[in-house]
């Protein structure tokens, strides 16, 4: 296994603890119903001119109508195995944009918390020093 794979494999586990425990239910998930609204809203004339606005360019709304269409294939599962199907597919995209750079790249993730962040507020009284 390259280590390019390795971090893609490492990142897809990291995503799927993630979103686990913030879907901890099959009512967690969103429906196939929300899904496609979200289809819709993304052809709606508003977000069809801010898309034009911000990127000089018509929404690409194909991913939205695809998310859609895979609920919809998902739909006949057993609850938690839909569930576990839907965390493993977004677990994949959340790697996948992870990994690949982006214009939104601004910070990297950190792995372990800064050591004495935040630092302790003293107990006593507060010292302003003034200039002179």
């Amino acid at each position: 296994m390259s280590t390019k794979d390795a971090a893609f494999e490492r990142t897809v586990q990291q995503e799927v603890s993630r979103l686990e425990a913030h879907h901890p239910s099959p009512d967690d998930i969103p429906g196939c119903l929300s899904l496609f609204d979200d289809f819709l809203s993304c052809n709606v004339f508003r977000s069809q001119v801010k898309s034009l606005y911000r990127y000089g360019e018509r929404p690409n709304c194909s991913p939205k109508f695809e998310e859609f269409k895979y609920c919809m294939s998902i739909k006949g599962m057993h609850p938690e195995e839909r569930r576990m199907a839907w965390i493993q597919r977004r677990a994949e995209w959340w790697a996948t944009r992870r990994l690949t750079c982006s214009s939104e790249d601004v910070w990297d993730i950190r792995t372990e918390p800064l050591v004495n962040f935040p630092k302790p507020i003293p107990d006593g009284p507060v010292e302003h020093s003034t200039p002179e």
